[in-house]
């Protein structure tokens, strides 16, 4: 029999309703999972069994008398630890947060899947303050990858991803200011998506700003905008927040590619890309092809934003730290600390000369949609690298955005982006297909994705 842990959020829920299974049944496998393999990967660093088996036997008796609460009645969710859960200490991976204080507050995504019935399994790994593209921190030390633990998952999402890849959760609630969600999902071969900013409420608000992201970490795609459909809820403690839509991103995921204009840019003009990660992306756009797609190969035309990047985050480092003193400095994770070091360096002038070339490159995106339904490129330029270091070449590189050229420039235009498991390595790591869409088109992106997944389905690690 199939480990329930492992069926996808819309199978469970199909199971629920024809009383095949309990989500008694599925809490208590996904708790199974966490014991065996947990300790290995270090994917969570708060879990609470009691809780999630009281969540589970509440939703075991409402399915029995086809009551469900909600969308996500009884499916196993994981938060990342940035987002704010009542009851439980958000730490975000410092040292600096105080545990004991009044836990007393959801985030409004946390809101909406617990309003649907979802059980929380507990918060997953982040490095400090969610500032790099991978997974360790000073509190919670180094999360692994679950195809190779010597490797890393990224990040910051990567406990999430890490999690899901894993079966240790079903969905899990990740951030993206710069392609967290994206890179661990390509590093994992799961589906991770970045929404079009602000279709997702976040409050508080990220310290690195507008460049920040909610999305889904999932299985499958459809599991994906289920859980958007939830997450995509108003809240008014957002007011970045697009306006409120009512819409089921599951509706329209079978209407396919056919005839949609697709630009494929294996590097975006400027990247360095792994022969053996180019090669494989190459014979996963020859599936759009398949599936009916126009599909060109295109430069967008812009040049690499590393340093407009670099200014709205390490402006947002440096406000984080405003109020660190020298001695909680002292305890900043290395490479944040440096981050904060160069924040701090720049005028205002400065970060308003690359607020202005954002929106130059935003808007240079609207124009290029107007051509394209879609832009294609790989999530990651590079297969997963060791475990427990920032950079993947420390002599070439400074930050972790300088070995992530794709994702990074669509967190500056605010469009929606996932990243969908296309091919392995020889060395049996997984390597990520990037589907970007223009702002607003969330679905666009999942359609694509959805059509995509039909043809090649995801596999998962043997953890056995």
């Amino acid at each position: 029999m199939t480990d329930s842990a492992l069926i996808p959020a819309t199978e469970l829920l199909k199971l629920y309703r024809n009383k095949r299974l309990s989500p008694v049944e599925v809490a208590r496998d996904v708790c199974a999972r966490v014991e065996k393999f947990d300790t290995r990967l270090n994917a969570y660093c708060l879990l609470d069994q009691e809780h999630v088996m009281a969540a589970a036997r509440a939703s075991e008796k409402r399915w029995h008398k086809r009551e469900p609460l909600g969308l996500l009645d009884g499916v196993p969710v994981s938060i990342k630890d940035i987002i704010l859960t009542r009851g439980w200490p958000t730490l975000r991976g410092s040292r600096l947060i105080e545990k004991e204080q009044a836990w007393d507050e959801d985030a409004p995504s946390t809101a909406r899947l617990l309003e649907h019935g979802a059980m929380i399994v507990g918060k997953t790994t982040t490095p400090e303050f969610g500032w790099k593209a991978v997974t360790d921190s000073p509190l919670t030390g180094v999360t692994r990858n679950p195809w190779n633990p010597e490797l890393t998952p990224g990040g910051s999402s990567g406990g999430g991803a890490v999690a899901v890849a894993s079966g240790m959760c079903a969905l899990s609630l990740g951030t993206d200011g710069g392609g967290s969600i994206r890179i661990p999902a390509g590093f994992t071969g799961v589906f991770g998506m970045k929404p079009s900013f602000g279709r997702v409420p976040a409050a508080p608000l990220s310290p690195f700003g507008t460049v920040a992201h909610l999305g889904p970490i999932t299985r499958t795609v459809a599991d994906a905008a289920l859980m958007l459909t939830v997450v995509a809820e108003p809240d008014t403690r957002d007011w970045y927040a697009l306006p409120r839509e009512t819409r089921d991103y599951r509706i329209g995921l079978d209407e396919g590619v056919k005839y949609l204009r697709v630009a494929y840019s294996p590097n975006l003009g400027y990247a360095s890309v792994d022969a053996e990660v180019k090669e494989i992306v190459e014979r996963a756009i020859d599936v759009f092809v398949e599936l009916g797609a126009r599909v060109e190969l295109v430069t967008p035309g812009f040049d690499e934003p590393r340093d407009v990047f670099l200014k709205h985050w390490s402006a947002g480092a440096a406000n984080l730290a405003r109020n660190f003193d020298a001695a909680q400095r002292a305890q900043l994770d290395p490479g944040l600390a440096e981050l904060i070091s160069v924040g701090e360096g720049w005028s205002l002038l400065d970060y308003l000369h690359a607020v202005d070339q954002r929106g130059a490159l935003g808007q240079h995106m609207n124009r290029f949609h107007e051509h394209f339904d879609l832009l294609i490129t790989p999530t990651l330029p590079i297969p997963a690298f060791a475990a427990g270091q920032q950079l993947s070449d420390p002599d070439t590189q400074q930050f972790w955005f300088d070995w992530t050229p794709f994702s990074y420039p669509f967190n500056l235009t605010q469009q929606p982006a996932a990243s969908i498991p296309c091919g392995f390595t020889s060395a049996g790591l997984p390597v990520g297909l990037q589907i970007i869409g223009p702002r607003h088109r969330d679905d666009l992106v999942l359609r694509a994705s959805h059509a995509f997944e039909q043809l090649r389905a995801i596999k998962l690690p043997d953890l056995a």
